[in-house]
C-alpha cells in the first residue's frame, strides 16, 4: 500500500451509539498521533455527527488493522470502510458534492472540509499530496452547486417552513415571527429565519433559558412560555416545533387572539409530531393553518429533484478526478526531474572540484586537455553507471517492458 487512502465510519451503515464510540474527542491530539503511526505520511480528519472520515497519505510499512485498532479500539472493524488511491479521492468528491450527506447536496460539508483542511495545517499534518485533494474536492463541490441543481429546494422539515412561509406570504421581510420551541427542530427553524430580513423573530420554550440562548446566537428576542397569548396579537407567522405530547395552542386561544387583531390575517405553520396546534383552529376566519403532512409534501419532491440531479453531479467529479489525477502524475514527474538534477548537479560539482585539484600541479596545455577529458569521460561514466547496470539486468532476465521503456526514454528506436 503506497499512496492516499481514506478509512470512515458513516451513518449509511453504522448505528448513532457506533458513531459516538468512533467520535474523536481531541482532533488536534488524534492528528499528531497519527502521523506519528508507522507509514503515515500525512493525514486529516473530516468528523461530523453523521460521519467520521480519515484521510491519510501513507507508505509501504502502513498497516490497516494494526492502525484501526490503535485509534478506533471500540469500534468493530467490519464497520470501517476503506479506500485506497483512486476510490479514495472518488470518495472525497463525493462528500464535497453531497452525494453522501444524509440530506443529498446539503451545503454544509464543503465548511466541514475546509474546517478539516485549517485544523490538519495548522497541526502540520497536511502536505502537498492531501492538501492537493482536498482543493481539488472542494473545487467540485463548488462546481457541483453552480452547475447542477443538487442543493435547490429545502429538504429538512425546518428550513422547508420558512420557504412555503414566504410563498405563501410572499416574502418575510418586515414580518413580525413568533417561533416556538428550541429543541433540535425548532433550532433548524430559528436558524432559516434568522437568514430573512425580518421586523422581529420572538422565541419561545418551555425552558425560558433555552430560549434565551437561541436568541441570542440568532439575534431574536426570547419570550417567557406563559406570554405567548400576547405575541399571538402581533405576529405575522408562528411556527411550532415543540416535543410536546398535547396541544400548544388551541382554537380558543386563537380565536382569541384573532380579536385582537383587527381582521389582520395570521399564518400559522405546525411541524410538530404531534401536533402543537389543534386542527380546529384551521376553521377560524383569517387563520391559515399548515401542518407536517404539507412540508413532507414539499421535501420529498425536492428530494426527487435533487437526485434527478446526481448523474450531472457523478459527471463533474469524473472530469475534476481525472484533471487531479493528471496533476498527481505531473507533480510526481517534476519530482523526479528536480531530484535527477539535484543528483547530477551534486555529481557535477564533486568531479569539478577534483579537476580543480589536478589543475593545480598542471604545467602544460595537453595536461589540462588531459583533466577536462577525464573531466567529462568521469561524468558521463557516472551518470550512466546505475542506468547501465539495470539495462544489462532486464536484458538477462528478459524485461521487455523496461527495455521498451528506455528505448522511449532516449529516443532511440528498438530492434
Amino acid at each position: 500500500m503506497n499512496g492516499i487512502i481514506n478509512l470512515s465510519i458513516s451513518h449509511k451503515w453504522a448505528s448513532l451509539n457506533d458513531l459516538e464510540c468512533a467520535r474523536i474527542d481531541n482532533l488536534e491530539d488524534a492528528l499528531r498521533a497519527m502521523r506519528s503511526a508507522d507509514g503515515v505520511r500525512e493525514c486529516a480528519i473530516v468528523q461530523t455527527c453523521n460521519r467520521i472520515e480519515l484521510y491519510l497519505d501513507v507508505s509501504s510499512e502502513f498497516d490497516v488493522p494494526a492502525f484501526t485498532r490503535r485509534f478506533f479500539p471500540s469500534v468493530p472493524h467490519e464497520l470501517i470502510a476503506h479506500y485506497e488511491s483512486r476510490e479514495s479521492l472518488r470518495h472525497l468528491m463525493r462528500l464535497a458534492s453531497g452525494l453522501d450527506s444524509m440530506i443529498v447536496g446539503e451545503d454544509q460539508i464543503l465548511g466541514q472540509l475546509k474546517d478539516a483542511v485549517e485544523t490538519a495545517s495548522k497541526e502540520r499534518t497536511l502536505g502537498p499530496e492531501l492538501g492537493l485533494a482536498f482543493s481539488k474536492a472542494i473545487k467540485a463541490g463548488k462546481r457541483v452547486r453552480t452547475e447542477t441543481q443538487i442543493n435547490r429546494g429545502s429538504v429538512s422539515v425546518g428550513s422547508a417552513a420558512v420557504d412555503l412561509a414566504e410563498r405563501l406570504m410572499d416574502t418575510l421581510d418586515d414580518k413580525s415571527i413568533l417561533s416556538i420551541g428550541a429543541g433540535e427542530l425548532g433550532t433548524l427553524v430559528a436558524v432559516a429565519l434568522a437568514e430573512r430580513k425580518l421586523k422581529a423573530m420572538f422565541m419561545s420554550n418551555r425552558t425560558f433559558r433555552r430560549a434565551q440562548t437561541l436568541a441570542k446566537q440568532l439575534g431574536g428576542t426570547a419570550i417567557r412560555f406563559d406570554t405567548i397569548d400576547d405575541y399571538l396579537c402581533e405576529a405575522d407567522l408562528v411556527i411550532s416545533a415543540t416535543a410536546a405530547p398535547h396541544y400548544i395552542l388551541t382554537h380558543d386561544q386563537i380565536r382569541r387572539a384573532m380579536q385582537r387583531r383587527n381582521g389582520r390575517s395570521l399564518v400559522i405553520i405546525d411541524i410538530a409530531n404531534p401536533r402543537d396546534v389543534e386542527e380546529a383552529t384551521a376553521t377560524i376566519d383569517n387563520v391559515e393553518l399548515h401542518n407536517i403532512d404539507d412540508l413532507r409534501r414539499i421535501t420529498e419532491e425536492n428530494l426527487k429533484k435533487r437526485r434527478s440531479e446526481i448523474g450531472k453531479v457523478v459527471a463533474i467529479i469524473n472530469q475534476e478526478l481525472n484533471l487531479l489525477e493528471e496533476q498527481y502524475k505531473k507533480a510526481r514527474a517534476n519530482e523526479l526531474i528536480a531530484a535527477l538534477y539535484q543528483s547530477a548537479e551534486e555529481l557535477r560539482i564533486r568531479e569539478l572540484e577534483k579537476a580543480r585539484k589536478r589543475m593545480q600541479s598542471a604545467d602544460d596545455l595537453r595536461s589540462y586537455q588531459q583533466i577536462l577529458d577525464d573531466l567529462t569521460a568521469s561524468i558521463v561514466n557516472k551518470l550512466l553507471f546505475e542506468l547501465t547496470a539495470s539495462l544489462r539486468e532486464a536484458a538477462a532476465h528478459d524485461d521487455d517492458d523496461l527495455m521498451r521503456s528506455a528505448h522511449k526514454l532516449f529516443k532511440r528506436e528498438a530492434d
